[in-house]
């Protein structure tokens, strides 16, 4: 399994969430998402966002200039477990108050899912609320065996 990272911004109030959220976090990535298979030039992935309403999937261009896509051999799960995890949380709400709840490292507030929280979770993560787009490349990358594979197909360019 691969998750990307968003290190990109977007044009109006998102970007300033964008910004907001890489300045607390100290990090490059403001966003991630489970990619969940190539779809012509685009990826079909999973996550929870602010914009969209909650967990769902969506296809999008992983354009490498806006995002870094990592290996994920983290948590004891298959990636059908991984997907089978976004279909059953599929609509549950985003969860703002827990990305602003960072400075406090609050709990998870039940049925409701960030970004990197989402993705943790269907990795099987413990506490998945601990993580924001940073801590999370920061767990999939602190392991050599957690480094991209050299067989990622390419993305497609901008």
């Amino acid at each position: 399994m691969k998750v990307a990272f968003y290190k990109g911004t977007r044009p109006g109030l998102s970007g300033i969430f964008n910004r907001l959220i890489r300045w607390r976090t100290n990090s490059p990535y403001s966003h991630c998402e489970l990619v969940v298979a190539p779809i012509d030039d685009a990826h079909l992935c999973a996550s929870s966002s602010l914009e969209d309403g909650g967990v769902r999937f969506i296809v999008t261009n992983l354009d490498p200039a806006r995002w870094d896509v990592v290996g994920s051999a983290i948590g004891a799960v298959t990636e059908r477990a991984a997907i089978e995890w976004f279909n059953d949380h599929l609509g549950e709400p985003y969860d703002l108050a827990a990305v602003f709840g960072f400075l406090s490292r609050r709990r998870h507030r039940e049925g409701h899912w960030h970004c990197s929280e989402s993705i943790g979770a269907a990795l099987g993560i413990p506490e998945p609320w601990r993580f924001d787009p940073a801590t999370l490349h920061a767990a999939l990358c602190s392991d050599p065996a957690q480094s991209p594979p050299d067989d990622m197909p390419p993305l497609a360019p901008a």
